[in-house]
């Protein structure tokens, strides 16, 4: 591709990450609660692995192109985590293993959550996901079921929350609750 030819809005694939990074994590987080019979993390790999991977590591790449280092850092970041634990997902794994691998990417969330460009509501996602990661570490290394599922609940709101984000962003719908100018609370 030429230089002088753009790649795409970075707010377009900024969106679009979220929405990516909010179905996988509701998805992987869905599967660890055990909410819904039948349903297990293992269940969601192919969306791990192809809209989780590939597309947000895609996304992060075409951020990187727009200028966007926060988000392409985040979104390539997450596509490598997402794309790896999807093709380990059902290996005979020890949870020592597991739980190292889990860590690894839980310091990955919470570099992220520091540096959160989108500021609150960002940090918020990122911070989810950290707690959600080092639930599941911890739940690995202890095979503690209850600690999973907490670890899914938490990955599932921070789904939601990056979903909203996306969607939000699409629909011009409120993401911050700041003040008006008369002193009454307004979002923004």
């Amino acid at each position: 591709m030429d230089n002088g030819v753009s790649a795409g809005s970075t707010a377009s694939t900024s969106t679009l990450g979220n929405i990516a990074l909010g179905l996988t994590l509701l998805a992987f987080g869905i599967g660890h609660t055990g909410v819904i019979d039948g349903v297990t993390a293992a269940s969601s790999v192919s969306l791990a692995m192809y809209v989780g991977g590939v597309a947000l590591f895609l996304l992060g790449l075409l951020e990187f192109r727009g200028g966007n280092g926060s988000n392409g850092t985040a979104f390539a970041g997450l596509g490598i985590f997402w794309f790896t634990w999807a093709k380990g997902a059902g290996a005979a794994a020890s949870g020592d293993a597991a739980g190292t691998f889990l860590v690894l990417f839980a310091l990955l969330a919470l570099t992220l959550t520091v540096a959160a460009a989108s500021g609150l509501f960002g940090q918020g996602v990122y911070a989810l996901l950290t707690l959600s990661l080092v639930l599941l570490a911890i739940a690995a290394f202890t095979d503690n079921g209850g600690l999973a599922k907490a670890g899914g609940w938490v990955a599932a709101v921070s789904g939601l929350l990056a979903w909203y984000g996306a969607t939000a962003a699409l629909a011009n719908w409120p993401m911050a609750v700041g003040k008006t100018g008369r002193g009454a609370v307004a979002a923004s």
